[in-house]
């Protein structure tokens, strides 16, 4: 009896911790697709470019990124970034990425921060003013009522959001965000949560920068990859169910 009753309160233990998010996993990390199947778009993930890969951060990768209006540091191999103000604290990649990019990363809030991890791409910082310029911005629980969202920046006339994400925080996400000459796009662990069409896309050739943000949050991330999209068009179609 005595053996089974430990049995049994390891098993119960084992199931806490699973259920507790104790245990650092990302929710569906193996749904890890090797396309994305957009609105009349195929994305080849294997034979996207990869311009950019980072699995883990060490302090002297600080010197990759410029920061803005937050704090940004190096803890067990994650880029922590805090910020608790209401306004974009980047860090953002001094190399430049032209083109349709992909930028995929794994990420989490830190307690007791409950909401907004970013990502932004085709953009810019205007060091004149301090501020972001053009960009396009994604990101999961945020737009001040827990959405998932995609925006324009600077004047904000392109706006994508949806609630129907149920967001855990403290969970791991695999978040997979880009464009495809204005198709803005966002997925987390494998599925497409949200995509939207800029009928004025950003001049991916002119405007190169890609960073990460901290909207009064404090979160964390790891496993950058950023890749260059390769894709086709996809002629859509009803087959006939009746």
């Amino acid at each position: 009896m005595k053996l089974f009753m430990n049995r049994f309160l390891t098993a119960g233990l084992v199931f806490i911790l699973l259920n507790s998010g104790c245990m650092e996993q990302p929710g569906d990390a193996l749904n890890d697709p090797s396309e994305i199947l957009l609105m009349k778009k195929k994305i080849d993930l294997e034979q996207s470019d990869v311009l950019f890969r980072k699995e883990t951060f060490n302090p002297q990768d600080l010197s990759l990124f410029t920061f803005h209006h937050s704090e940004w540091t190096v803890e067990d191999g994650w880029l922590v970034g805090k910020n608790p103000g209401n306004h974009p604290g980047m860090a953002i990649l001094k190399q430049d990425f032209s083109g349709n990019v992909l930028v995929e990363f794994l990420a989490q809030t830190i307690s007791p921060s409950t909401h907004d991890i970013n990502v932004m791409w085709n953009g810019e910082w205007i060091d004149s003013i301090d501020q972001r310029g053009t960009a396009y911005v994604a990101g999961l629980e945020g737009w001040w009522t827990g959405k998932v969202g995609i925006e324009k920046s600077p004047d904000y006339n392109l706006m994508l959001g949806t609630p129907l994400f149920d967001f855990q925080p403290g969970k791991i996400y695999k978040i997979q965000a880009g464009s495809i000459e204005g198709h803005c796009f966002i997925l987390a662990d494998g599925k497409l949560l949200l995509e939207g069409m800029d009928p004025d896309p950003i001049d991916h050739q002119r405007y190169t920068r890609i960073g990460f943000e901290a909207y009064s949050s404090h979160i964390r991330l790891k496993n950058v990859v950023i890749r260059r999209l390769n894709w086709k068009h996809v002629d859509m179609h009803y087959d006939p169910e009746f």
